[in-house]
């Protein structure tokens, strides 16, 4: 496995499998926010953080782009550290969770951005095609393009859910320590494709699937229908598509050069390669998330020494909502600006 990058002044956090309860920086939710679906919706009815923030369009090599937002006000010292972030499934810089985290990060002196995956910013991508769980080329551009521009800066990158899923598989590949990164935030990643596909299947996720699942077709379906995408799929095939691993089994795996879903979701999945993991890396993660399998963390016992593991009972996807004195709030940014203060401290 890679060595340690020896050039970052930023200390890791301690390894190893924590529990929420034993940890001073575990979730613990309240009773009567343990229900896992109060966990996941909650942020999306309650108002988040306040952001504003610009935009850039990155140009990619192959001739695409990427939209970036960059959080305002930016720092004037050009060596401030940076944070930049990966957000979800059909996330973005509106998602309720980005604009929390990027709060912190801003509010910790970092400058904060989230580069959204092609299609997912506030215009279609130029290419032929989309993104997927294990694509890391684009993140490698970005991250390339911020040391060119802040060769000072300390780097910190976070992923949630696909997102995170993509980081992970980033800090394990071979050349992990070229890419400037000091440490990693890694929310709520589905370790296992194949099973949290099988489990948004199952009663209330189903919710979740749906949702997702109409977001994707009403990117797919008016490109199919321009002709813009060289599928052997009908637009009326994909308007009838019910599961998301169906969505994968004919748009996402074709479209990106995998034989098929059960292809796609063994080469793109994170968890096994937990134990390459070559950079500095907190995981947040809820045993009750409706998205994944209650045993999914077990299922990965290999992990790198580099990788620090919280767990709380109850947390739901992307939710870890705790009493607030007015109302609950999240607790992720709360945990982000911890982090982010604890791998300041050798800098101090």
């Amino acid at each position: 496995m890679p060595q340690p990058d020896a050039r970052s002044s930023l200390s890791p956090a301690t390894s190893g499998l924590r529990a929420d309860a034993a940890t001073p920086g575990g979730f613990r939710a309240a009773r009567w926010l343990s229900n896992p679906h109060v966990q996941t919706l909650l942020p999306r009815v309650l108002r988040p953080a306040e952001v504003d923030w610009r935009q850039e369009f990155l140009d990619l090599p192959d001739g695409d782009e990427v939209e970036l937002s960059w959080v305002l006000p930016e720092p004037d010292d050009q060596s401030a550290p940076l944070f930049v972030l990966f957000h979800g499934l059909e996330g973005g810089i509106t998602s309720p969770y980005a604009h929390d985290l990027l709060a912190a990060a801003r509010d910790q002196g970092y400058r904060a951005l989230l580069m959204h995956f092609r299609g997912c910013g506030s215009r279609p991508n130029r290419l032929p095609r989309a993104y997927h769980s294990g694509d890391t080329g684009d993140a490698k551009v970005l991250l390339e393009v911020l040391g060119d521009r802040y060769p000072e800066a300390p780097k910190v990158a976070g992923g949630v859910s696909l997102g995170g899923n993509m980081l992970l598989r980033l800090v394990a590949e071979e050349d992990a320590n070229s890419l400037g990164l000091d440490a990693a935030v890694v929310i709520s990643a589905p370790l296992d494709l194949a099973a949290c596909a099988q489990r948004l299947g199952e009663g209330f996720s189903r919710v979740y699937e749906r949702h997702l699942l109409a977001s994707l077709k009403r990117k797919v379906i008016p490109r199919l229908e321009r002709g813009e995408l060289s599928l052997k799929v009908s637009v009326e095939q994909v308007r009838r598509l019910k599961r998301l691993r169906d969505y994968d089994d004919v748009i996402t795996a074709p479209m990106h050069g995998f034989r098929d879903a059960d292809d796609y979701y063994a080469r793109a999945s994170s968890g096994p390669v937990l134990d390459r993991v070559a950079v500095p890396t907190l995981m947040l993660h809820a045993r009750d998330d409706p998205f994944m399998p209650a045993d999914l963390i077990e299922r990965f016992p290999a992990r790198s020494p580099l990788v620090t593991l919280e767990v709380a009972e109850r947390g739901g996807h992307v939710g870890f909502m705790e009493p607030g004195p007015r109302r609950p709030r999240p607790w992720l940014g709360r945990r982000l600006a911890r982090y982010l203060q604890e791998l300041s401290l050798d800098q101090q």
